[in-house]
């Protein structure tokens, strides 16, 4: 029987601030626990149903970690969403470390994104394209926000990332910088291009002026049709679409 105590902290977690200050966060459902079970991440607790115990019962024989039993309900209660009915894993944060890109490397930047769906998307894009690296604003949304965890599907298990200044970050970066833009040059029309770091800008204002400064190609989407903008997650698959297939090794 869980505590209520357990169960208040775990709730406590769907709030930034107290991610923050306890520097923990929690997985939920059956795929996004087992994706981060096999991960770098350190699980300090897994609650649990008899049903997932039991189908994984020889892997988690070799784990060194906390197992608590608990009910659908239970898990309901503490979870984000409803539909989770297997397991819930509470996680320790990763350091905030420095991005340090190889030769080779891509790095998808992100300039002030501020919805959690949307990067967990764009975390589980650039997961898609063997992007593992990933550099974002202050102000962009938290990456263990409970949205951006199951947006990823898994993905954030298998990515780096880094908040910090990125004007910064962009300005000390040895090697081409391109950035999303309407008035870019058309992605079409490239014949190859050299691996560095894609900028892609916030939902409402795209990006800001001070990093469109540091910017070295600009690149747009070609439109056919009369929409005026694309989401910014979908934009990020399309120009990573491009940028790998035109991608000068």
């Amino acid at each position: 029987m869980l505590s209520k105590n357990t169960v208040k902290f775990i709730k406590s977690l769907h709030q930034k601030k107290y991610r923050i200050s306890s520097q923990r966060f929690f997985v939920e459902g059956e795929k996004s626990v087992l994706e981060v079970l096999h991960s770098n991440f350190l699980v300090e607790t897994l609650f649990a149903t008899t049903q997932f115990l039991e189908k994984h019962e020889g892997m988690l024989s070799r784990m060194n970690l906390e197992i608590q039993e608990a009910s659908q309900k239970q898990l309901e209660a503490m979870g984000f969403y409803q539909s989770n009915d297997m397991a819930l894993a509470l996680v320790k944060m990763k350091e905030n470390l420095p991005i340090i890109p190889e030769k080779g490397d891509w790095v998808v930047a992100l300039d002030d994104v501020r919805d959690p769906g949307n990067l967990g998307t764009i975390i589980r894009i650039a997961d898609w394209y063997g992007i593992r690296k990933l550099f974002f604003s202050n102000q962009t949304a938290d990456f263990y926000n409970p949205k951006v965890i199951q947006a990823s599907m898994g993905s954030f298990c298998r990515v780096d990332f880094s908040y910090g200044d990125l004007f910064s970050w962009i300005k000390n970066y040895e090697g081409p910088i391109y950035g999303a833009f309407m008035d870019g040059e058309n992605i079409h029309g490239f014949q190859e291009i050299k691996a560095g770091v894609l900028v892609m800008g916030n939902e409402s204002n795209g990006v800001s002026k001070e990093i469109e400064s540091l910017v070295t190609q600009k690149l747009a989407i070609p439109s056919f049709g009369q929409a005026e903008s694309l989401n910014v997650a979908i934009a990020t698959a399309i120009l990573c679409d491009n940028l790998k297939r035109l991608e000068k090794h």
